[in-house]
């Protein structure tokens, strides 16, 4: 076996199991010396268990030491610097809707979205959060996994539906959870910014026993973050980025608001002057209100067992439970229309004498909207395994459950508009001049609400690998396998939502199941000495979509010591997310220009925020994929490797929202239209104010990706002064094209990305520099606002690229006792200004793409017993 090809962040394979330092790795299996038998193991991307760790396909390993070396206690903050990721990466970061999974994060590979990338637990899927992300995206929560308790992450960059089924159609992202522990370790870490106030803190305890037949370790994590809060962001936490080059993306739901008088619309005249806009509306900024990181806390553990019977069979245990808290905030309600409030001519407050009807307004003095989220993560999965001369088996049965609850009480904000007419009528509640009423009166307005996702997933696999017969003098390998698995998803609102009592908040619904069993068949071909071919095939049969069938070709070529050559071949699938069709009517807001409106009476002619209403679609079918990659690993010694891998993923019936833009010319100028819903027209007036727009989820478009990744390491020798080692990722994305338009360098889309690692290990001293980039790429797809994406007919400006510097130092006291420090964006860079997307980017950057929080000062401590 060949040891020559070893990167750090590489297209390599799996078990590269042990480091030096983070950057150099040990062979994971075992050279046989005359009747010993070769261990073999399973390495991501197939399901044949090997001696040879090289597979035909491109992975990615990231060690455990490589974690430490970055510095992150997050799981998502180190996946998003990994070049592989793109446009689609989810986080907590300025998530502040109800409509998504607050306090939850997700990956996503290539930037094909996080329901295109596929976790796994040790090889095996888990259960998906409870909340969908962005209404629709079923993800799988990676703050669910305790960083202390990953051993290493292996990304698989390559389709793999053929070996692992649905959704692995970007990739794999294999977490892979330290076992074989042998004492105690203590893990202790703080961290903070220099900047506005924001603190983590770490702590983990990981235990470990074992004995000739039975081993056993338990892992309990605890992570703590503050707040931060966006009134703490300057420019980066207000709406109306004017000032700074952007757009004014301030609410037209005011306060003070403005009202309807004879069907006329009138400003309330306590509106200032620089809120006021020349269609009568007050405008109201409401980015102060939001986190950019909201506080959140997470304590799990994990147990892993395992007993070795005299039979040779096996018997394991995997227990794993987690419980996240967090939080999301929004400014005070905000009130339209469709709230349908009026004002009697008798209130003592109404300046009108007559009786009137309220437009958009905001109640600022019931206080901003808040969410606590408790979500708590239950994994156990129990198995036997075992081997019959050459082969190898295991069955497993697994549970998994996700939980999930939104709360809000009277003291955070939440109106019920009914409540509100009472006190209105009953001339208590002033909604004029901007007036701060009573406390009591307050009381009386506002409401507790809840909502309720849980998610369950049962499961049952087994399979084989061994020696399936003699090809020529050597023998042809095989894996098969079968699997069973049983989904469902429920996310119920308050019923406050569901009567129409709760305004400006993006309320969700859902509720879908189904079943699915598989088979599959996977061989190892040795064509020659130094080439191998893999061919792999699957068959999933879903209860609610129907039926697929996806194969693999790959071959891996050796033509000599220091050169390896490998390529690709495969069809994958993505069955329709759980959310996808079960989503009852569910709500998101969204900034455009009402063209028509304005067109016909000089009205609403700035962008403003207005309701978009979807639902499920339950017949949707699956994204069929076809992917294909190319490379080589050229390692002429031990201390260099250099690999370039080419690849492409064509996706069809690409499931998306229906394009916003196509609706709205079709049907917003229509008053009477059932689909762009308006308000009675004012007075002398064509067209109202738009209520509502309904939407869905259709297979309408596709996708085509491709792109060049690059990875290269060094170790330099220096004698008496230890080792000087370099590393580097790049991912180049050459094509992004969606329903024929190009997206490469376009918003969301850079064209680069790289992460360059160099780490001198003298002794027990270690210290690691990571410098990470990501590419320009153009602003603003809709450069008009008008919901119709133009970034290929019109040129914006340009998002300036980013390069982030991270520190660590590291040194060994003892065998017992480890000291790190570390700064986390050494130079303090702000993101790179962008006017925005009109939807969840409104505060001068890109919040999926770049990480506002500023320079990060952070100390751990390891403390070791035996």
């Amino acid at each position: 076996m060949k040891n020559t090809h070893r990167f750090i962040q590489r297209p390599l394979y799996a078990f590269t199991v042990a480091a030096l330092a983070g950057t150099s790795f040990m062979s994971a299996a075992a050279e046989s010396d005359g009747a010993e038998k070769v261990e073999r193991i399973e390495v991501t991307g197939s399901r044949i268990k090997r001696s040879d760790i090289e597979g035909p396909s491109p992975v990615q390993s990231i060690s455990r030491a490589d974690i430490d070396n970055m510095g992150y206690d997050n799981l998502q903050q180190l996946l998003e610097r990994m070049p592989v990721a793109g446009n689609g990466t989810f986080s907590t970061r300025g998530n502040n809707q109800d409509s998504t999974a607050n306090g939850a994060a997700a990956v996503s590979l290539r930037g094909l979205g996080s329901d295109a990338t596929l976790v796994l637990i040790n090889g095996r899927r888990v259960s998906i959060s409870a909340f969908a992300e962005s209404i629709t995206n079923s993800f799988v929560d990676i703050n669910s996994i305790p960083v202390s308790a990953i051993e290493r992450i292996d990304i698989l960059k390559d389709g793999a539906s053929a070996i692992y089924g649905s959704d692995a159609v970007a990739g794999v992202v294999n977490i892979i959870l330290k076992k074989d522990i042998n004492g105690l370790e203590v893990n202790l870490g703080y961290g903070g910014t220099d900047g506005p106030s924001y603190e983590e803190k770490t702590a983990s305890l990981v235990w470990g026993t074992s004995t000739e037949k039975s081993s056993a370790s338990i892992i309990i994590d605890y992570f703590n973050n503050t707040a931060l809060s966006s009134d703490e962001m300057g420019r980066l936490g207000t709406a109306n980025q004017e000032p700074y080059g952007g757009m004014d993306f301030r609410s037209s739901r005011g306060f003070p608001g403005y009202f309807y008088v004879d069907g006329e619309k009138t400003i309330d005249p306590a509106c200032p002057a620089e809120n006021a806009t020349a269609s009568g509306s007050c405008l109201f900024d409401y980015g102060p209100y939001g986190y950019v990181t909201p506080a959140s806390e997470r304590v799990g553990a994990i147990s892993q067992f395992e007993y070795n019977f005299d039979n040779g069979i096996s018997a394991f245990l995997e227990v794993a439970v987690q419980h996240n808290s967090s939080q999301a905030a929004g400014a005070p309600t905000p009130l339209d229309e469709d709230a349908g409030l009026t004002v009697p001519a008798s209130h003592p407050n109404n300046p009108f004498g007559q009786d009137i009807e309220i437009g958009r307004y905001r109640t600022v003095d019931a206080g901003p909207r808040q969410w606590d989220i408790e979500s708590d993560t239950l994994r156990f999965v129990a198995g036997l395994k075992g081997e019959i001369s050459d082969w190898s088996w295991e069955a497993a049965v697994q549970k998994g459950r996700s939980k999930s609850m939104q709360t809000g009480d009277r003291s955070q904000g939440w109106v019920r508009t009914d409540f509100l007419q009472q006190e209105i009528d009953a001339g208590n509640y002033n909604p004029f001049g901007g007036t701060y009423n009573d406390q009591a009166v307050i009381d009386r307005i506002t409401t507790s609400l809840v909502r309720r996702g849980e998610s369950h997933m049962t499961s049952f696999d087994a399979n084989i690998s061994g020696e399936a017969f003699s090809f020529g003098d050597d023998v042809v390998m095989m894996a098969a396998g079968i699997e069973y698995r049983e989904e469902d998803v429920s996310d119920i609102p308050d019923d406050q939502f569901q009567r129409g009592l709760i305004f400006g908040t993006e309320s969700v619904s859902a509720a879908a199941e189904r079943d699915q069993y598989a088979a599959y068949i996977e061989f190892s071909i040795p064509l020659a000495d130094n080439l191998e071919l893999q061919l792999a095939g699957r068959y999933d049969d879903y209860s609610d979509f129907g039926s697929t069938t996806n194969p693999k070709v790959a071959v891996r070529w050796a033509p000599t010591d220091s050169i390896t050559v490998r390529g690709s071949w495969a069809q994958g699938f993505r069955a329709p997310s759980l959310a996808q069709i079960g989503l009852g009517p569910s709500e998101e807001s969204q900034f455009f220009v009402d063209t028509y409106r304005c067109q016909a009476t000089g009205l609403d002619c700035n962008a403003l925020d207005y309701n978009i209403q979807f639902a499920g679609n339950p017949n949707l079918e699956a994204e069929e994929s076809e992917s294909w990659n190319v490379g080589f690993i050229w390692a002429p010694t031990a201390e260099f490797g250099f690999g370039v891998d080419v690849w492409s993923i064509t996706q069809d019936n690409k499931i998306d929202e229906q394009e916003f833009g196509p609706i709205y010319d079709e049907n917003c100028n229509d008053q009477n239209s059932t689909v762009c819903v308006r308000l009675a027209p004012q007075n002398g007036l064509s067209l109202g104010v738009i209520q509502k727009v309904y939407s869905t989820f259709e297979n309408v478009s596709s996708q085509e990706v491709s792109g060049v990744d690059i990875s290269a390491n060094y170790t330099h020798a220096m004698n008496d002064y230890g080792f000087l080692k370099f590393n580097l990722e790049w991912a180049y994305q050459n094509e992004f094209k969606k329903d024929g338009r190009d997206y490469t360098g376009e918003y969301r889309y850079p064209e680069n990305r790289w992460i360059f690692s160099t780490n001198w290990e003298m002794g027990d001293f270690n210290t690691n520099i990571n410098v990470s980039y990501i590419g320009e790429f153009e602003d603003t797809p809709d450069i008009d606002f008008d919901g119709n994406l133009d970034f290929d007919s019109n040129t914006s400006r340009t998002v300036d690229s980013q390069t982030l510097v991270d520190f660590q130092t590291a040194y060994n006291f003892s065998e017992k006792l480890k000291l790190s420090v570390g700064i986390n964006n050494v130079f303090d860079e702000d993101p790179p200004f962008a006017i925005g997307d009109g939807d969840s980017d409104l505060y001068g950057y890109v919040s999926s793409v770049h990480n506002p929080r500023g320079r990060y000062f952070y100390t751990k401590l390891t403390m070791r017993f035996n």
